[in-house]
């Protein structure tokens, strides 16, 4: 079961796959993500070895319990519930993946959205022995709408712990009908769905002889085959300045660039770009990666520019191409996810961070929350937000913000709001 570290590197990359499992309490997430570790041989010997002597064993006899793979925090094994998002890296001979294990309890949503926040696709589970009628789970919905909102592009549903109810065809035909209602009233425009047993192994990376009723593929097949090409790729510029470089400055051929990481799009020598929110343009006379002179860029690098004559950029300035700038403006309507205990107070200040600009702002209006429940937005008399509620507000900032919608450029449609007072992350936001 040993899984040489040069391993991940070697593998004929069909791209990295960043995945969630969410849904509710008990439903079997950090188990999957042990099988599917353990079945890919993406766990060491010694692992194996600590999780079988664990005090914590949640199965009987000398089957190892997956789930302890995943839930490294004394409290989780102790509780049996995962409280904070778990990382986790493996491979096959198809496909990289990182895996993040999100918390199934409603006290620990803000979790689950940190986790969703950059990931390619969502695993919602849903314990078919819950739920034999059909009738979703409030976390189930509560998942579904992040991970909408969040704009996953993949979403799969496993209709787990099936050998509980017989691998009953009528149980999952159930669930997978309320839950295609629920993806329309959410927008999902499409979801895969299987039946599986994450304890047994069923369905998760080999198929099962107990469906024969299912003809898709397997979890694990079916993860392999999804498509991550990044609409980042073909996205307008966006290279948000984290560092002024300035050095030789008493010589005449004194050398001064801006560092940071393309968010999206490209860039080559001899583009005119407009410093924003400034307004500023130039033209782009080297570029330089890893000290390296290049005569291109893309998503991804991590680059310093030279322009071709001497501008005002500071850190928190987004570089655009001069042909496809991004919006600006200092009143923002956001939806926004309540992460701090402390309730939404539209009275306080709170700092605003998006991207590597940080700015004061206020809340000046509450509009709605989202009930999770009925799957609707309320108007919001109360004008606050309990945590882990999400509505939609707008704001007002002190510095004029560039920015797009979340919908169109996630790296620059996103920010999160920090309590002036305590320094807490209030909340995560999309900008509308």
């Amino acid at each position: 079961m040993n899984a040489p570290n040069d391993y991940f590197n070697s593998i004929s990359d069909q791209g990295l796959l960043r995945l969630i499992t969410a849904g509710s309490v008990d439903d079997g997430k950090s188990t999957l993500i042990g099988r599917l570790l353990y079945d890919s041989k993406g766990v060491f010997a010694d692992q194996l070895d600590a999780i079988s002597r664990a005090r914590h064993k949640r199965v009987e006899g000398d089957r190892f319990d997956l789930a302890l793979l995943t839930d490294g925090l004394e409290a989780e094994r102790e509780q049996g519930i995962t409280i904070d998002v778990a990382y986790r890296y493996f491979a096959t001979p198809g496909r990289k993946f990182i895996v993040a294990d999100a918390p199934g309890h409603e006290q620990y949503t803000r979790n689950m959205v940190t986790g969703a926040s950059t990931a390619d696709a969502a695993i919602i589970l849903i314990d078919a022995s819950r739920i034999p009628d059909g009738q979703l789970l409030a976390q189930t919905k509560r998942h579904s709408t992040i991970a909408r909102l969040l704009g996953l592009r993949h979403i799969v549903v496993a209709v787990n712990k099936m050998d509980l109810v017989n691998w009953d065809e009528a149980v999952f035909a159930r669930i997978h009908t309320a839950y295609t209602a629920l993806a329309e009233k959410l927008g999902i425009l499409h979801f895969h769905i299987l039946p599986i047993s994450a304890l047994e192994g069923d369905n998760v990376v080999h198929e099962s002889a107990n469906t024969p009723w299912y003809s898709g593929p397997a979890l694990l097949p079916l993860l392999e085959g999804l498509e991550v090409e990044s609409p980042a790729k073909t996205s307008p510029l966006r290279l948000p300045v984290q560092w002024v470089i300035r050095h030789g400055g008493h010589s005449t051929d004194d050398f001064r660039g801006y560092a940071g990481r393309i968010s999206s799009g490209g860039l080559n020598v001899g583009d005119e770009i407009v410093v924003q929110p400034a307004g500023v343009t130039a033209i782009v006379r080297r570029i330089l990666l890893s000290g390296q002179d290049r005569n291109t860029a893309v998503v991804g690098d991590s680059i310093v520019i030279v322009l071709d004559r001497d501008v005002d950029v500071s850190r928190g300035d987004i570089i655009s191409l001069a042909s496809e700038p991004a919006r600006i403006d200092r009143q923002l309507e956001a939806e926004i996810c309540w992460l701090d205990s402390h309730a939404l107070n539209p009275t306080r200040k709170y700092l605003l961070k998006h991207g590597s600009r940080l700015t004061s702002a206020r809340i000046r209006a509450v509009h709605t929350r989202r009930n999770i429940h009925e799957l609707q937005e309320e108007e919001n008399s109360r004008q606050t937000l309990e945590m882990n509620e999400i509505g939609r507000v707008s704001l007002s900032v002190r510095e004029a913000l560039p920015h797009d919608r979340y919908s169109d450029l996630p790296a620059t449609g996103a920010f999160i709001l920090i309590d002036e007072a305590t320094h807490q992350t209030a909340a995560a936001g999309m900008i509308c």
